[in-house]
């Protein structure tokens, strides 16, 4: 594994959309991070015990069909399409083999005829669940996600991502009780173990093909405080604590860079400006143009360094009344446009301050994530660049520091629960051993009698 122990970046202002210290290019001569702001559409057509194979495949033709359609008819020069396979179902090897040649045939077909870049991204499932057993690996579970890898790769998938689950049993039990122990084991240390056993493999994988080993997401934890997070008037869970779970899973998902995995970094990964600040890697954002899935308190924020510009899953189901993903499609080409256009001008930079400063101090979660406040807690990570727990505490611990020092300047104003919940949280932190093996034992010692599904030894602990 490679460590980071430098930033990609001489300062935060390098950072910047539509450039990354370290571009990459896939099949067919599709760059990313090069100069300019890609839109990527992502699906994920119906499943369910009603729809067959051959349904499926039907509708990810038309899918491709009419991105591609739409795409041309409104100008874009280049374009990404993703597909989530979200189920045991549609994670089977033969299935995620047949969508991926079925789309990237398409794409290939609009390639030839009009010039516009295509690339596809496939995304199995990580359908291993701690409830059934869950183990790292070596387990008919674990196979059938690594076979489907293969199957992406084989069939001509120009990046395969996962959404890697490891830890969320703990996480998920830190979540909902604020109890910042758990979420640092479960997010810091399982999520880290698990990424550096499974992104060591999936980048063995896609060296066999052309296809490149994009990364990785911490939608399974992060997300889920953000989630439970919600609006600014809910209380399911502190806005303060998700801010840290998110600087903890940079932590995290930065393991799959050091494992070989070269960008665009996942959409989901709201984590991905601090991740693109120590690694230099192109990454890839979702937003304003995520509505269709969920709300966030960052939807213009997450913009500012991007390359990959993204609209998380469409669940296209015609007969349900669904939106047809072209129109997701065409609402990110706009956007990405709006980027390039500023690209060509010089002013680039403008627009990404116009987009960081419309959202940095709606929320706690939003002001880490600001490109200059991401860098600095990517500088945090490199300190401690070869031990994932303290690395993940110190990144919660800057998180903390960023939150409490715009409350102490009254740009960014916190309710009693909300910094009660900070306080409680940074005190308990800071507390901590330094000693990862101490403060392993102590978790196992604690949430193997409190989470039920949590099994060490499916760790190898």
């Amino acid at each position: 594994m490679k460590r980071f122990n430098k930033m990609a970046y001489e300062t935060p202002e390098d950072m910047v959309f539509g450039h990354a210290t370290k571009p990459v290019t896939a099949v067919r001569d599709f760059k990313v991070g090069a100069g300019f702001v890609i839109p990527e559409l992502n699906v994920a057509p119906a499943e369910g015990a009603e729809v067959s194979k051959e349904k499926m495949n039907n509708e990810m033709k038309n899918i491709a069909y009419s991105a591609c359609e739409r795409a041309v008819g409104i100008g874009l020069p280049a374009f990404q399409l993703e597909q989530e396979h979200i189920s045991q179902q549609t994670s089977n090897p033969d299935w995620v083999a047949e969508n991926t040649k079925i789309a990237v045939d398409v794409l290939e077909e609009f390639q030839d005829k009009y010039g516009i870049k295509t690339a596809y991204r496939a995304t199995p499932a990580d359908i291993r669940d701690e409830e059934k057993n869950f183990q790292m690996d070596d387990s008919p579970q674990y196979n059938l996600i690594m076979e489907s890898c293969e199957a992406a790769v084989e069939n001509g998938a120009s990046f395969i991502s996962i959404e890697s689950v490891g830890g969320k049993s703990v996480s998920d039990y830190g979540i909902a009780r604020a109890d910042i122990k758990a979420m640092l084991f479960g997010i810091g240390v399982l999520g880290s173990m698990d990424m550096e056993n499974m992104w060591t493999e999936i980048v063995k994988i896609a060296g066999k093909s052309k296809a490149l080993p994009a990364g990785d997401t911490d939608c399974s934890q992060s997300n889920t405080a953000m989630f439970l997070a919600g609006g600014l008037t809910t209380k399911d869970n502190p806005h303060t604590l998700a801010a840290l779970a998110r600087a903890m899973g940079a932590a995290r998902s930065l393991t799959a860079v050091e494992c070989g995995a070269v960008g665009p970094l996942k959409d989901c990964g709201y984590e991905n400006p601090i991740i693109k600040a120590i690694s230099g890697v192109p990454i890839a954002t979702e937003g304003k143009d995520a509505v269709c899935a969920h709300s966030d308190l960052m939807g213009n924020l997450v913009a500012a360094v991007t390359d990959v510009w993204s609209n998380e899953s469409v669940y296209h189901r015609e007969e349900m009344g669904g939106t047809t993903p072209q129109v997701w499609l065409q609402a990110l080409g706009y956007e990405t446009a709006l980027m390039n256009a500023s690209i060509e001008m010089g002013e680039e930079k403008t627009l990404r301050d116009i987009y960081t400063l419309a959202d940095k101090y709606r929320d706690p979660q939003a002001l880490i994530l600001a490109y200059d406040n991401a860098y600095r807690i990517g500088e945090a990570i490199i300190k401690y660049a070869d031990d994932p727990y303290l690395r993940a505490k110190a990144a919660a611990i800057e998180a903390g520091n960023i939150i409490n020092e715009a409350v102490d300047a009254k740009k960014l104003y916190l309710t009693r629960f909300e910094k009660d919940s900070l306080d409680n949280a940074m005190k308990i932190l800071e507390g901590l051993t330094d000693e990862a093996d101490k403060f392993t034992k102590d978790c196992i010692r604690r949430y193997k009698r409190r989470v039920h599904d949590f099994n060490p030894k499916n760790y190898g602990l």
